[in-house]
């Protein structure tokens, strides 16, 4: 293994071997399969399955699904990312951790597609975040150790697009399946996910740890969850930027299929097709401007603009949803939605890999970047459910959303490293 730059992988700096031609691809494809896996089961086939099991009490139930997956795989991340570091393996440093986090992927997805009541559901949940959250845990690890900074924006645009387009055919998918085959909702999606993600294993080379790690010592175990916000100040500022700005995404797509069910007046048969629709739309106006924000971030060597005011945007977005209260209005917002966080991720996930700051710690550090869209997980539904509550409907998660959108998108204002 090449030693690693002792400071931020900037630059043309790259762990290892330089990759072939096809390993952008494939990673931008893996991005797509884990993406699909991850929005087919949470966005879709668990609340479509909650409506059966348990229609009464469905919010509620989703909320707590979602916060238990969130749970398992915001303590597994960072431990798995600071393991797959000191990995000696001749297969590479995170090849064996992709390799197993399908494996418990499938085992989870098997759970989810004959879990016979909620609280099945909830263990299927947990063991699928357990597995393809290590999956996305190297994937992350490989966009900043393997991709050059100088193209890294336009890389990260495209597993921006890749992860919409995911999010919209993982409705469709879904949307399409028997509603009499419950398991086919998970299923399905499940094979397509793992088949296309497998091919990571066989696309690029992995560098080889040679020299053993130090042993690790309880403290710097307790370390892998923790870097001090004082002395790395711009990874902190960058952090909670993607913190609120998942928190925003996810609260209102979580509730998408509700909110077209309780708030737009269609039945349950009626709003997957709807669902489908509007998720279609948010791709388009996240795949434009994912494609020219990457673009434009690279050629002007800036980050910062585009971020907060992605978070604008994606404020007015989700305002437009929320005072419209038809179709129209609804559909118009969550494109416009899609416009900003499609802008967002085509820059954050660059800008996050230029303030890591220590590129010999890359798996850890980007396990700590995991929490900021994995503790949303948790605090989002949660967060949610009060915010309905007192409300006394889905106001209450509109404005929590809005708020969360301002606030990641200035979040990045304080950042110096980076323009």
């Amino acid at each position: 293994m090449t030693a690693a730059a002792p400071g931020p992988l900037a630059g043309d700096y790259v762990v290892g071997e330089r990759q072939r031609w096809w390993f952008i691809p494939i990673l931008i494809g893996s991005w797509f399969a884990v993406a699909l896996v991850i929005a087919a089961m949470l966005g879709a086939a668990i609340p479509k399955s909650l409506t059966l099991l348990a229609p009464h009490e469905k919010d509620e139930n989703l909320a707590v699904i979602a916060a238990v997956g969130g749970v398992v795989i915001m303590t597994s991340t960072p431990l798995a990312g600071r393991l797959s570091d000191r990995t000696m393996s001749r297969w590479g440093m995170r090849k064996p951790w992709i390799a197993g986090g399908l494996a418990v992927g499938i085992a989870g997805v098997a759970v989810l597609a004959f879990a016979p009541d909620v609280a099945w559901l909830a263990v299927g949940w947990a063991v699928t975040q357990l597995g393809f959250g290590t999956v996305q845990m190297a994937q992350y690890v490989l966009l900043a150790d393997q991709v050059p900074a100088r193209i890294r924006a336009r890389v990260s645009g495209a597993v921006g697009i890749a992860s919409g387009c995911a999010t919209a055919a993982s409705v469709v998918i879904v949307a399409a399946l028997p509603v009499d085959q419950r398991w086919s909702w998970f299923v399905v999606p499940g094979a397509i996910g793992v088949v296309l993600a497998a091919l990571l294993l066989l696309g690029y080379r992995d560098a080889v740890r040679m020299e053993p790690p130090p042993s690790l010592t309880p403290r710097e175990v307790l370390g892998t969850y923790w870097l001090s916000p004082i002395r790395h100040r711009d990874f902190a500022w960058a952090w909670a930027s993607r913190f609120f700005m998942t928190m925003s995404v996810l609260t209102v797509s979580l509730y998408v299929f509700f909110l077209i069910v309780d708030e737009l007046g269609y039945s349950a048969a009626e709003a997957g097709a709807v669902q489908a629709s509007a998720v279609g739309l948010f791709l388009v106006g996240n795949i434009a401007s994912a494609a020219v924000f990457g673009w434009l971030s690279d050629c002007i060597g800036r980050r910062k603009p585009i971020i907060w005011l992605s978070g604008l945007l994606s404020a007015v977005g989700i305002g437009i949803m929320m005072v419209t209260g038809d179709l129209g209005g609804f559909i118009a917002g969550i494109t416009v939605a899609g416009i900003a966080q499609g802008a967002y991720i085509a820059v954050d996930v660059a800008l996050m890999t230029e303030v890591l700051p220590y590129a010999a710690d890359a798996g850890k550090d980007l396990g700590i970047v995991a929490l900021s869209y994995q503790l949303p997980q948790i605090l989002g539904p949660l967060a949610v459910t009060a915010c309905i509550a007192l409300s006394g409907g889905y106001v209450g998660l509109y404005v929590f959303a809005i708020v969360c959108s301002v606030l990641g998108g200035i979040a990045v204002i304080p950042i110096r490293g980076v323009r």
